[in-house]
């Protein structure tokens, strides 16, 4: 029998013992797991979220992994085309690869959890591609024309990857490298399809960003670990790969892309070093300190907002049902007496679900346009501005909450 999580006592990068809490959020559900509106009331498994760093490191990371097949299911809902700023950053991306890596025609590029398929189908008209994704959404890379592996990737992928595709100038794995669970192993399957002279670009949350915008929402168990270029630098040396260039991008409330190889044909951005040089007086406890510190404050005035709200008999609804919004929710201790319902847009399989730990149902956004409610809570509030500027237009005459990192209310 599977277990459903396990506990971390060990840096997942040095193997250090030594590892202190930042900030402990409570038990929160995992963030895919989401119940049918209407369904028959039954438990819920909340798993500890404890973020933890490493000295030795410089890793930050979570306190429990939660099995993979809860987490990333066949049904997996998350689709990364229907965003415009990822749109834009894997467009930015492909002409950045090309300036750096030089990609012939017949180079493969292969994505590491590439859902479906929105990064490569930058790539695909002028090198040969490759996706592999565990869900299936990967069908619909598929049918862009986009060849995809629908497994997780694991050793017998890279195997099979080796045997029927060769090796890859180009893999990338963004907002993906930090949710596999052994990223050891993780590594030597990397390194085992790339070519020698080829470059592995990575995108993940950036921990900086993290700190300085009190993203606790974005603490959920897909994230098992938390990114700077110190911690990456760290791994990477491990495993005789070195940094070439690294760039800190919007994505996600604030990212940072790496580019790494083993080759020595490859001189060492000024990059590498200014970001390094910049996080020493981020990876502290006396900054961590205030982070916790921040993210508390933050929690109470975007209660005491809401209360308010409420307590005038206006209505709330939320904007979108990112992974974030679930964290945010269940942290603050909202449920449907606070938050009315959600809204996603229309198609999204999320809609006729209750966000996961409570019964706020998620709902086609048409709602919005015709019961006008009273305030609309920015769940995705990294792109507020963007969103605020779309739904105006549309017809939304009600008030903005933008919750992060300041809790405000925008009209």
């Amino acid at each position: 029998m599977k277990l459903n999580s396990k506990t971390i006592s060990k840096c997942q990068i040095s193997g250090s013992n030594d590892l202190k809490s930042i900030i402990f959020l409570g038990y929160l559900p995992p963030p895919t797991e989401m119940k049918k509106i209407n369904s028959k009331i039954e438990e819920e498994i909340f798993y500890p979220a404890d973020l933890l760093y490493s000295p030795t490191s410089k890793l930050v990371q979570l306190n429990t992994i939660v099995n993979k097949e809860i987490l990333f299911s066949k049904d997996y809902a998350y689709t990364s085309s229907t965003t415009k700023i990822l749109r834009e950053n894997f467009q930015e991306l492909y002409r950045d690869c090309n300036k750096i890596v030089k990609i012939s025609t017949n180079d493969l590029v292969i994505d590491i959890g590439s859902n479906d398929g929105n990064l490569l189908s930058n790539f695909k008209n002028h090198h040969r591609v490759l996706g592999i994704t565990p869900e299936r959404i990967g069908k619909i890379a598929i049918r862009k024309g986009i060849p995809t592996v629908i497994r997780y990737f694991d050793r017998s992928t890279a195997k099979l990857v080796l045997k029927k595709y060769g090796k890859a100038k180009v893999i990338t794995a963004t907002n993906v490298f930090a949710h596999i669970e052994n990223v050891g192993e993780l590594m030597k399957n990397i390194l085992k399809i790339l070519k020698k002279d080829g470059v592995f670009i990575s995108e993940s949350h950036y921990l900086v960003s993290l700190i300085k915008t009190n993203q606790y929402d974005t603490i959920y168990h897909e994230h098992l670990r938390y990114y700077s270029l110190s911690s990456l630098k760290y791994l990477f040396d491990k495993h005789g790969v070195k940094i070439i260039h690294a760039k800190k991008i919007n994505t996600h409330g604030g990212s940072i892309r790496v580019y790494a190889t083993r080759s020595k044909k490859f001189k060492i951005s000024k990059s590498v070093k200014k970001i390094l040089d910049l996080e020493k007086k981020y990876l502290n406890w006396k900054t961590f300190g205030n982070f916790r510190k921040n993210v508390f404050k933050s929690k109470i005035n975007l209660y005491s907002i809401l209360k308010k709200i409420k307590n005038e008999n206006k209505t709330i609804c939320g904007i979108g049902a990112p992974a974030r919004a679930s964290t945010l929710i269940n942290y603050i201790g909202l449920d449907e007496n606070i938050i009315d319902y959600v809204l996603e847009i229309e198609g999204s399989k999320k809609i006729g679900n209750y966000i996961p730990g409570t019964k706020i149902p998620i709902l086609s956004e048409k709602k919005l346009f015709v019961d006008q409610p009273d305030f609309a809570i920015l769940f995705s509030w990294h792109i507020a501005s963007e969103l605020r500027i779309k739904l105006r237009k549309r017809g939304f005459k009600g008030k903005f909450i933008v919750p992060l990192p300041n809790p405000s209310v925008k009209y």
